[in-house]
């Protein structure tokens, strides 16, 4: 029997993942709350487009919007919920789902930031799964279709990594990687929340700085004082992470520790940094916007408070002052809230210590 697969939240990553496991021929079905989008899905299905090497397609899908979903309540229950929605929406998109779940059905949070305790707090520990995706640098410029400003990660760098809370290698888990795998590379971790924070510093990295300078990441990354800050900013919030304990995996392609050592002065270290990001660069479009940055040009909120604001937060738990990351976080607010206006001299004219 086919299991049956919700995609809570069919934006850019839930589009991305829902249209490919649809074009593979799973049982999938998209909720989100955007009626332009569903009525596009609905019409011409979702179609996916890439930057690089990679052809474009168009799939049919069955689209609900949010106040459609009661529909799910006549039909067979709900195996596989990936929640694919904003950090600060995930309560509701939960609860949302939670009553069409299946017994033995499970919810896996395919989200930035840390938010699976939000969602066991729902369904419980034991239906709670985790999925990170690793620069994906996907985007939804327009209703029913998903863009990845790059090409697929394939061998050279693996997307997706899911993960049981517990760490165990699950037969659950391993679905949950074949499902994700039909869009990029994917694998199964025993490290789900070393995978997660380390996902999260690399958010904490250039989201902020896309949204508060109103520049996509390669202009970021060409400014020698944004990427200074960027690494700063990195370097914060893995001293958080390992505090924590978190066995923290490779960060844009850089051991943490090179990171974090940057990000405090030492030159050797900001060296590698330097060389390893423009090497990477290369391989996505310099005009790709993190999600944040793009959440600031739709006039949407950020997800601020849940990355930079976070480890601030988790900082002060800590006795660890993160200095640049609540400059960053009272900045990108003030631009959200339209007291200023995106601007790379909020960062490159701050001065701190």
């Amino acid at each position: 029997m086919a299991r049956r697969i919700a995609i809570v939240g069919a934006g850019a990553v839930g589009g991305y993942v829902g249209a490919h496991m649809a074009q593979a021929g799973e049982d999938v079905t998209f909720i989100d709350p955007w009626p332009e989008h569903v009525e596009l899905m609905r019409k011409h299905g979702v179609r996916v487009t890439h930057a690089m090497d990679v052809a474009e397609f168009s799939v049919p899908v069955r689209a609900l919007h949010v106040t459609d979903a009661q529909q799910l309540a006549k039909e067979k229950p709900v195996d596989v919920a990936f929640i694919c929605m904003k950090s600060y929406d995930t309560a509701w998109a939960t609860m949302l789902i939670q009553q069409y779940l299946a017994g033995d059905g499970y919810v896996v949070s395919l989200q930035n930031c840390m938010n699976e305790e939000t969602i066991a707090g729902i369904v419980g520990w034991g239906k709670t799964l985790g999925c990170i995706a690793s620069s994906i640098t996907v985007n939804l410029p327009e209703p029913g279709r998903i863009h990845r400003g790059a090409g697929k990660g394939g061998a050279a760098h693996t997307v997706f990594r899911a993960g049981e809370v517990h760490g165990r290698i699950t037969p659950r888990i391993e679905e949950v990687r074949r499902l994700v795998g039909y869009s990029d590379s994917a694998k199964v971790t025993e490290n789900l929340w070393g995978e997660r924070w380390s996902k999260l510093v690399a958010n904490v990295m250039g989201n902020g700085l896309s949204a508060c300078t109103g520049l996509p990441g390669g202009e970021v990354l060409q400014s020698e004082p944004l990427r200074r800050f960027s690494t700063r900013l990195g370097s914060e919030a893995i001293r958080i992470g390992q505090a924590h304990g978190y066995q923290l995996e490779e960060i844009l392609h850089l051991p943490p520790e090179t990171i974090a050592r940057a990000g405090e002065g030492d030159e050797t270290a900001m060296r590698a940094c330097d060389e390893q990001r423009f090497k990477d660069s290369k391989r996505t479009s310099s005009q790709q916007r993190p999600s944040m940055g793009q959440d600031m040009q739709k006039g949407r909120r950020t997800e601020i408070e849940f990355l930079n604001g976070l480890v601030v937060r988790e900082g002060e738990k800590l006795g660890l002052p993160c200095a640049a990351n609540a400059a960053l976080t009272d900045i990108v607010k003030r631009v959200e809230r339209g007291e200023l206006s995106p601007d790379p001299r909020h960062i490159t004219e701050l001065r701190l210590n």
